[in-house]
C-alpha cells in the first residue's frame, strides 16, 4: 500500500532528524533523485525542521528581532512545503496521465498529495505525542492523557491511509479525476502584498 510505504519514509526523516535534534541539520535524503521516496522525505524534513521553528518561536522569552527573523524562515518554510506538495500532484498526475475518467467520474476536494501532506503532519503528531505518553519526568495523569489523545490518532492514522488507498485506486479506475489548482500565495509575492509593492514605490 502507497500510503503505508509513504508512512514508512515519513517515520525514517523523523528518526533521522532526531538523532540531531537541530533546525539548522543538513538533510541527507538517502532515496535517489527521482524515486517517489526521495520527494517524501524531503516533505517530511520540511515539516518536521518547520514543527520545531514553530516551538521556538513560541518561547515567551525569545528576543523580538530573533522571532522575526524566525517568523519569516517559517514563512519560507511553508512556501517550501507548498511547493513539494506541487511536485508530487506532478508524480501522481504522471502515474495517472493515461487513465481516462469515466463519464460521471467526480473529483475529490483535495489533490492526493495534499491528503499525504496531511499524512506528513500526523506521522509528526504521533512521534511528538507518544513521547510524552512515555515521558518519565511528567505525572501520570499527563501520560495517561496524552495517551488517550496518542489512540486518536493512530485511529485517525488508519482512517487517513485508508481514504488515500481509496482515493488513489478510485483515480486509477477512472470513478476520480486529478485537477490540481497551483497554490497562488499572495503574502510572499512582491505583486499581489500591498505592503510589499506599495513598498517599492
Amino acid at each position: 500500500m502507497i500510503s503505508q510505504q509513504a508512512y514508512s519514509v515519513f517515520e525514517q526523516s523523523i528518526r533521522d532528524y532526531h538523532q540531531f535534534d537541530h533546525v539548522d541539520h543538513p538533510i541527507s535524503n538517502p532515496f535517489p533523485k527521482g524515486q517517489f521516496e526521495h520527494l517524501l522525505y524531503v516533505k517530511n524534513w520540511i515539516d518536521t525542521v518547520q514543527w520545531h521553528l514553530e516551538d521556538i518561536i513560541r518561547d515567551p522569552n525569545i528576543d523580538p528581532v530573533a522571532a522575526l527573523a524566525l517568523k519569516r524562515r517559517i514563512d519560507a518554510s511553508n512556501q517550501e512545503r507548498t511547493d513539494m506538495v506541487e511536485y508530487i500532484d506532478s508524480y501522481f498526475l504522471q502515474k495517472y496521465a493515461h487513465v481516462q475518467p469515466k463519464a460521471g467520474a467526480k473529483i475529490n476536494s483535495e489533490s492526493p498529495a495534499w491528503a499525504f501532506d496531511r499524512l506528513s503532519i500526523l506521522a509528526l503528531k504521533i512521534y511528538h505525542m507518544n513521547e510524552e505518553a512515555s515521558r518519565a519526568d511528567a505525572s501520570q495523569e499527563h501520560r495517561d492523557k496524552c495517551q488517550a489523545k496518542l489512540d486518536i490518532l493512530l485511529e485517525q492514522r488508519r482512517d487517513l491511509t485508508t481514504a488515500i488507498e481509496e482515493l488513489l485506486q478510485d483515480i486509477e479506475n477512472g470513478d476520480k479525476y486529478m485537477k490540481v489548482y497551483k497554490q497562488m500565495k499572495m503574502y510572499n509575492d512582491d505583486d499581489l502584498n500591498p505592503v510589499l509593492y506599495q513598498g517599492k514605490k
